[in-house]
């Protein structure tokens, strides 16, 4: 992929990224788990829902204490919000809040890493950087590494 074509689809994602964040910051899963919420707020039985999948309540039992305790799987979660006529949606969100911070944060870790592997190798030689000199290697270093995404960024 051209870094162009790499650089558009890091922006149209963090786009998306900042539309939905400031929602996401007051959403909380209910402690029971969706499934059993919605069947108890909709008055369903676990024999009513059970039917719609053409499962036993006992089925649908298993599926709710899967979904609080996290082994539920999607295909399954997906299929309980159709037999509830809802849609399932689930999303992976950078913990800082875009690509763009998250390929920094990494891109400066393995800048500094680098540096500080030559820096040591040059004091060991005897030819020691200032500490400011170390911080300008470290943010060129890391400028280009942000700017080429290689590979070795998610070592």
């Amino acid at each position: 992929m051209s870094k162009d074509k790499q650089k558009l689809m890091i922006d149209q994602l963090d786009r998306r990224f900042r539309e939905i964040n400031s929602v996401l910051k007051s959403f909380t899963i209910p402690s029971n788990g969706w499934i059993i919420t919605i069947r108890k707020a909709l008055n369903i039985s676990l024999k009513q829902l059970g039917k719609r999948l053409k499962v036993t309540s006992q089925n649908i039992n298993q599926f709710e204490l899967r979904e609080k305790d996290g082994s539920i799987s999607i295909q399954k979660l997906k299929e309980v919000a159709n037999a509830l006529d809802m849609e399932f949606v689930y999303a992976f969100i950078p913990k800082d809040g875009s690509l763009e911070k998250l390929i920094e944060k990494r891109a400066n870790q393995v800048a500094k890493e680098i540096v500080m592997r030559t820096s040591h190798t040059m004091k060991l030689e005897d030819q020691e950087n200032s500490k400011e000199r170390l911080q300008k290697a470290i943010k060129d270093r890391a400028e280009k590494i942000k700017n080429e995404l290689p590979k070795y960024l998610w070592d």
